[in-house]
């Protein structure tokens, strides 16, 4: 769906820009972005999206460059070229985004009374006294119930964690 709008979108960054690398980086730059987005909420207007956020990746570079002193990469040795820290990598935020999908799903399983207390606790940070006289029931209960949440999501996260070193491994 957003491919069609590529060339418009590379077309409008060489305008602006004149240089048909610096332009097919930003149009890159602001598909992931815009994929971002995409991912956490429904996007009423693709191409309105995708125009703003290039505008917004072309001035965020220009008030980069103009820190840095315009100072070319090409001029670094190896060693010195900055890296991208690892939670900007693709393979990160892919899976940031599975495990926060893992977590929720977790939840999602417990009854019904025990997410309730669960979900109060950890996320509302609820004390448990609180959350025992919201639900009608005794502490000891909701303590119960965030003991199995809590065991739950551990389980989780050890799947997680073992998904991680078998997926590092190939």
């Amino acid at each position: 769906m957003v491919a069609r709008y590529y060339r418009e979108l590379l077309n409008f960054c060489l305008r602006a820009l004149r240089d048909r690398d610096a332009a097919a980086d930003v149009v890159q730059e602001s598909y992931a972005r815009f994929l971002a987005v995409e991912q956490s909420q429904a996007v009423a207007e693709p191409r309105a999206l995708l125009f703003q956020t290039a505008r917004n990746v072309m001035v965020d570079q220009y008030r980069r460059a103009q820190v840095r002193g315009n100072e070319s990469l090409d001029l670094l040795d190896e060693a010195d070229l900055p890296t991208a820290p690892a939670a900007d990598a693709p393979e990160s935020a892919a899976a940031s985004a599975q495990a926060v999908a893992a977590y929720l799903a977790t939840i999602e399983a417990l009854p019904p009374r025990c997410r309730e207390a669960f979900i109060l606790h950890v996320f509302d940070d609820l004390p448990y006294a609180q959350i025992a006289a919201r639900m009608g029931t005794s502490v000891s209960m909701i303590e119960k119930h965030i003991a199995r949440g809590r065991l739950a999501c551990r389980a989780c996260e050890r799947q997680l964690q073992g998904q991680a070193l078998v997926g590092g491994q190939s």
